[in-house]
């Protein structure tokens, strides 16, 4: 009986161990089929910057004529202000949109095909995040080069700097759209849901103006933003890089009891908020077992 019980353990030790590299292995599987449709797909790819040079060219050259020598911004040129923000929002709906595929692929069988294959289920979030957050920070690096047409330099140590803020903003963003397709049956439940919530994101995180003298309600609102804990480290990476006075800075920047908030403690919010997003994404495919 000993004997027998010790091979059953083994056996069962070995499935555990196959069933953790076929869980690695099918994370990687669902991120490259997400990054290669991405790639393959150039009509998105230029379709999602559309939105944000509208907003940059269009709506910055107009609001930066309208408050030209109001003093908000410290003599700022608007541009400059929101050319952080227009990064910002180029991440978000390239985040959660990419959620999408989700809601597809459960609508034409593959989700199924995956869920029964002898993985844990964990697999299928984690490789959607991973693969909807790389889209996005392809997406925000993209409008990267768009820096000098508004007079902001960016050095190559603030290049390194941007890439690892806007891969965390876009897996905390990406993250909250997996949960919510996760929890999807058709594709008009999803895009509604994601319309209501990316609207005020947006216009909540201080991408279009400073995040200062707002009225209490509208105050509280923003520090429980996400986004804003990406648009600030951002413009204050890109804009420091470009020799603007750290005071103005300060001045810009995310507040918490009168005090700025500092980039790493920002960064901690974002990847917490991804990994209690994730995990709710997690919860949602393991009940579906």
């Amino acid at each position: 009986m000993e004997g027998s019980a010790e091979a059953i353990a083994i056996r069962l030790g070995r499935t555990a161990v196959d069933t953790r590299r076929a869980s690695i292995l099918a994370v990687y599987v669902i991120w490259k089929r997400d990054v290669i449709r991405y790639w393959r797909d150039r009509v998105r790819l230029v379709g999602a910057l559309a939105q944000p040079l509208l907003f940059l060219v269009i709506l910055g050259t107009g609001l930066a004529s309208a408050l030209r020598g109001a003093g908000g911004l410290g003599g700022l040129d608007y541009q400059q202000f929101m050319y952080p923000g227009i990064i910002g929002m180029a991440v978000l709906f390239t985040s959660v949109f990419s959620a999408m595929s989700i809601v597809w692929d459960r609508e034409f069988g593959f989700l199924r095909e995956v869920l029964v294959a002898p993985i844990d289920r964990s697999a299928v979030a984690i490789g959607k995040a991973l693969g909807g957050a790389t889209q996005a920070t392809v997406q925000g690096l993209v409008l990267l080069v768009l820096a000098p047409l508004v007079g902001v330099r960016l050095t190559p140590l603030a290049v390194l700097e941007l890439i690892g803020l806007i891969f965390c903003l876009s897996f905390a963003l990406t993250s909250v759209g997996v949960a919510v397709a996760a929890r999807m049956e058709s594709m008009m439940g999803f895009q509604f849901v994601v319309n209501f919530m990316v609207q005020p994101a947006f216009f909540l995180s201080g991408a279009m103006f400073p995040l200062t003298g707002l009225p209490g309600w509208m105050a509280v609102l923003t520090r429980l933003d996400p986004l804003a804990y990406g648009v600030d480290p951002i413009r204050r990476v890109a804009l420091g890089a470009g020799g603007l006075p750290g005071p103005l800075l300060d001045r810009l920047s995310l507040t918490i009891a009168g005090e700025p908030v500092a980039i790493w403690v920002e960064v901690v919010v974002l990847v917490a908020f991804g990994l209690a997003a994730l995990s709710a994404a997690i919860w949602s495919f393991r009940r579906r077992a």
